[in-house]
């Protein structure tokens, strides 16, 4: 992307306060894990990441471990398609089940980044991390995964762009496009 896809922005807001926003209309309130130094100025609540240069996975070890709450909402701030009826799903789903964490999957397989995680997780992901696993689903090998099949997800966006990531200057460029003017919550 050549610059923090974070700090990007839509509408008039960072993609980092759009996620954060989303997320706590659907639970509490909601936590960035990251370089505090980082996201200081906008306001957030920060924890530092523990693992660092683990990516993703080393994220939602952090996460988990500086959490109070079983289950957690863990959602990346490069997903600008994301709705709060997806989101209010997703929880209400996880809510209900005997899982230790449940992953939406395309066509392209699982997607970790929009996902929910129980508590009890953080674990088997930290011994994943101390082997060297990077790889979030790698990491969640041992434990107990649901998946939420496209067919369930895509009454919630019949276009497929629910999960569709901006990781080029050019899907950025796309997203302004499709979302200039809309909110979506």
């Amino acid at each position: 992307m050549g610059r923090d896809k974070a700090l990007l922005e839509l509408n008039g807001a960072p993609l980092i306060i759009r996620a954060a926003r989303l997320v706590e209309c659907v639970a509490k309130k909601p936590v960035i894990v990251g370089s505090p130094e980082r996201f200081q100025a906008l306001g957030l609540d920060l924890i530092a990441d523990e693992w660092e240069a683990a990516g993703p996975l080393g994220g939602i070890a952090t996460a988990l471990h500086a959490t109070r709450t079983e289950w957690n909402l863990v959602v990346a701030c490069d997903l600008p398609y994301l709705t709060k009826e997806w989101l209010e799903f997703l929880v209400v789903r996880a809510l209900a089940s005997g899982a230790d964490a449940l992953l939406p999957m395309n066509e392209r397989g699982a997607e970790p980044l929009c996902a929910m995680y129980h508590k009890r997780c953080e674990p088997a992901i930290r011994v994943a991390l101390e082997r060297g696993t990077r790889k979030v689903t790698d990491g969640l090998a041992g434990l107990r995964v649901e998946y939420i099949e496209p067919r369930e997800w895509k009454a919630f966006d019949s276009e497929g762009l629910l999960f569709k990531n901006m990781n080029t200057p050019a899907d950025y460029e796309e997203a302004k496009a499709r979302l200039n003017g809309k909110a979506r919550t």
